[in-house]
């Protein structure tokens, strides 16, 4: 069995890195997260170090990308702004998936009245959208960096419960589950070694593609003020600060922009080339 599954990761990765999709997507993502783990080395300037005479210069060889109105370098501040993003992204989605699978995995297994607590708790969140509810998590406890990963970790807790309860619901039909249910085995080791493994491929591709999300969703709160505080370079609140001087230094706002839409664009592509290896379906060929 354990040579059957490492056959089957192996055959994953070269179905992976055949997609030259998924292989952008993962240089993307590699190349963020190097640039977030070496922030301090690489970039030419602290992110709050402030030259009121130096106030929305346009790019130049001391500064790379300009600066803002504050005549921070705009450089600087973008690379040490992946380390926000980044972070509130993997641990937003790290928070939703834990808590979604484990609710969802107990819905689909346990069924029942606790299945349509669970479920409905979820259809209710989802009736918001994403944003909004997130919005009013901050409103509520206050604005900051932490606020905003348990705000967008809350929000997207229901689509990891549904994805993880329709695994369930179709893995413990299996005649493999039956078996281990004939033979005894107590629920939790049924859960851990049956459920579990084989329902975690669809969870790790939607959380792929979730950090994505998470990362916009926490961009969205850093325009509205609501997220990371200044001076902490979070992109959209840099977008929020420099959005005004669009016309005369278009450059404070384009950076941390493109650099959003780079880092969705990497999940984004991984996630999908993500959901072509591991399509079962795909095994076959």
């Amino acid at each position: 069995m354990r040579r059957a599954e490492r056959s089957a990761l192996r055959m994953a990765v070269k179905r992976f890195w055949r997609n030259g999709n998924a292989r952008i997507g993962f240089g993307l993502i590699a190349l963020f997260t190097l640039i977030a783990l070496l922030a301090p080395k690489i970039a030419p300037a602290g992110y709050d170090d402030e030259n009121l005479l130096g106030r929305l210069k346009s790019p130049s060889g001391l500064h790379w990308i300009g600066t803002d109105e504050l005549g921070r370098d705009v450089f600087s501040r973008v690379i040490y702004g992946a380390r926000i993003s980044m972070t509130v992204g993997l641990a937003a989605v790290s928070g939703a998936l834990v808590t979604g699978a484990l609710l969802g995995i107990a819905a689909g297994y346990v069924g029942g009245r606790m299945d349509g607590v669970i479920m409905r708790m979820m259809d209710v969140m989802l009736a918001f959208p994403s944003v909004i509810l997130a919005i009013g998590i901050v409103a509520m406890r206050g604005p900051g960096l932490n606020n905003t990963i348990l705000a967008v970790s809350i929000v997207n807790i229901p689509v990891y419960a549904r994805v993880a309860r329709a695994s369930t619901l179709a893995i413990k039909e299996h005649e493999y589950v039956t078996a281990a249910r004939a033979m005894g085995a107590r629920a939790w080791r049924v859960l851990l070694r049956a459920i579990l493994p084989n329902a975690a491929s669809p969870l790790v591709v939607q959380a792929t593609l979730g950090v994505a999300g998470a990362i916009l969703d926490a961009a969205a709160l850093g325009f509205l003020g609501l997220g990371a505080q200044p001076p902490t370079p979070e992109w959209g609140a840099m977008l929020s600060d420099s959005y005004k001087y669009l016309l005369t230094a278009f450059w404070a706002a384009l950076a941390p922009g493109v650099a959003i839409a780079l880092v969705v664009l990497g999940f984004n592509l991984a996630g999908d080339g993500l959901h072509d290896a591991l399509d079962p379906r795909l095994s076959q060929g």
